[in-house]
């Protein structure tokens, strides 16, 4: 599935086969993740979304087909150097007990520096921005136990933005969020794309949500690509009924003009 037309590909999926064991859970799949988007990845439970996550994150390899990372192959690329390009968050992170946001932060620098390598004033530079960008600046000497959970996701966020990679993928990264949790990262993530130019792709549960924050949207069934682009040519009544099994009216949001699904 191509990228969006007005923007090249950031990460790219070429026939790509993914497995557990004899468990084959995408199967030749072809899929472009636009620059300096965020593409929200929805389907049903089990559609392999976040099989596919893993994967363009470089924790899984294909057992077939290849992923590019500007061009060149993940596979030809050290751990190290994914890890400066590519900032990852799966699901129900764990840090050690006792550890403070900023200690967490820090953690996100490692990709950059030697095995006895000093911290530097780039490295702390590096931090603080993450630190103020995710407004987590003010409770950085804070354990991170003592967090509420939209705090500590952004302490989990302002990590990953520490490594100063152009790529950020998340793993149902509002969930366990309140609402008022889950708008303020949403809103953080459209941040980081349209005031950074970050590339940022996220696992997402709740499909209105996903119309009204994603600038581009993959809705994928069974390890298949049923559906990508921009909002408006993704979610409709007759997609939502073949994936996910539910009759739905999509109107316009009336705040976002983004579609709007009510179920029937």
């Amino acid at each position: 599935m191509a990228a969006d037309c007005e923007h090249k590909a950031k990460i790219s999926g070429k026939h790509i086969d993914l497995a557990y064991g004899k468990r084959r859970i995408v199967e030749t799949l072809d899929l472009d993740i636009p620059e300096r988007r965020f593409t929200a990845l929805i389907g049903p439970n089990g559609s392999g979304k976040s099989t596919v996550l893993r994967a363009y994150a470089g924790l899984m390899k294909p057992s077939g087909g290849s992923i590019l990372l500007d061009g060149r192959d993940l596979t030809d690329l050290s751990t190290g150097e994914v890890a400066r390009k590519v900032g990852v968050l799966l699901q129900g992170p764990v840090a050690p007990e006792g550890l403070t946001v900023g200690d967490l932060v820090r953690q996100g620098r490692y990709p950059h520096r030697s095995l006895f390598g000093r911290w530097s004033a780039a490295d702390q530079q590096a931090c603080d921005e993450a630190l103020t960008l995710t407004g987590t600046m003010d409770i950085s000497d804070r354990l991170l136990d003592s967090l509420s959970g939209g705090q500590r996701q952004r302490a989990w966020i302002a990590m990953t933005l520490a490594q100063q990679g152009e790529v950020l993928l998340l793993d149902e990264p509002t969930t366990y969020l309140d609402l008022e949790h889950q708008i303020e990262l949403m809103n953080l993530i459209k941040t980081l794309v349209d005031r950074h130019g970050k590339t940022v792709v996220a696992v997402l549960h709740d499909i209105n949500q996903a119309a009204r924050y994603a600038t581009h949207i993959v809705m994928l069934k069974d390890g298949k690509v049923i559906a990508a682009g921009p909002p408006d040519n993704v979610i409709s009544a007759k997609t939502i009924a073949d994936v996910f099994k539910v009759k739905t009216l999509v109107i316009r949001d009336p705040v976002a003009g983004t579609p709007l699904c009510v179920p029937l």
